[in-house]
């Protein structure tokens, strides 16, 4: 959809500048077709109509953030919420270039902001992530960060740093965060996670041991956790509760 063709009516997502989403019409963010407005941005087509973004500079706190939305709207419109959410956090972010610093403009035929100076590209940010479900026989190792709801134990995370492998992060996450050890490890899936650009990769890894030595800093607790008697978990459709429901249900099977 990103192309000189001309648009003559399209649904939009509107999104302030904190992220937050207006109610729609249609799957609960999609506006009713209209001609595209002065400041939109094609991002796609979705059930075969052409889908705009429109960032709006002011905040609207009567609309929901986007982690809210993620909790209320079924997972298949998960994709269409990220590529909105992650467009309108880059669009906002790249207005000017990083090497030159003139006012960019964006492409007619990509995702892509161009300086009409330098020529410089500069594409949405995606940051690679590990997210990580550690287990030790029937037990899963979970962990809270200050940020968190109260109560609220989830799985670990952390950004691959520049010239890692995805599994040397897992590896070096996990002993920086809780102290742990981790012996095989196994991908399960990925999901892109839109606060602000993440993509996440998730994994399980088995534990060398069961004891643990939280950092205080971005972990506040940790502990271990049979099946049966877990605590507050993240919200479904996010891949850390996929990765704890599918451990779960695995272990209720063998069982």
């Amino acid at each position: 959809m990103i192309g000189s063709k001309r648009i003559e009516r399209a649904r939009t997502i509107s999104i302030d500048q904190r992220g937050r989403i207006a109610p729609g019409e249609l799957d609960g963010i999609l506006g009713p077709r209209a001609k595209p407005a002065q400041g939109t941005m094609p991002i796609g087509r979705w059930r075969g109509e052409p889908v705009m973004v429109r960032m709006f500079d002011e905040e609207r706190p009567e609309w929901p953030g986007g982690r809210e939305w993620l909790g209320q709207l079924p997972e298949f419109i998960y994709p269409l919420l990220s590529t909105a959410l992650q467009v309108a956090t880059w669009r906002r972010d790249h207005r000017f270039c990083g090497r030159c610093g003139t006012a960019t403009r964006p492409h007619g035929h990509e995702f892509a902001m161009v300086c009409p100076r330098c020529g410089f590209r500069g594409y949405p940010r995606i940051s690679p992530c590990i997210i990580t479900l550690v287990t030790f026989g029937r037990e899963l190792l979970l962990a809270r960060s200050p940020r968190f709801a109260p109560g609220r134990f989830s799985t670990l995370a952390g950004f691959i740093e520049a010239g890692e492998s995805a599994e040397e992060a897992l590896r070096r996450e996990v002993m920086e965060e809780v102290g742990v050890e981790v012996g095989r490890i196994s991908y399960f899936k990925s999901q892109s996670w839109p606060f602000p650009h993440s993509f996440m990769l998730g994994y399980y890894a088995e534990a060398a041991s069961r004891e643990i030595h939280i950092d205080g800093i971005e972990i506040e607790a940790a502990d271990w956790f049979m099946p049966e008697m877990l605590p507050a978990l993240p919200p479904s459709g996010s891949i850390s509760r996929a990765l704890i429901d599918h451990f779960v249900n695995g272990v209720a099977a063998r069982d």
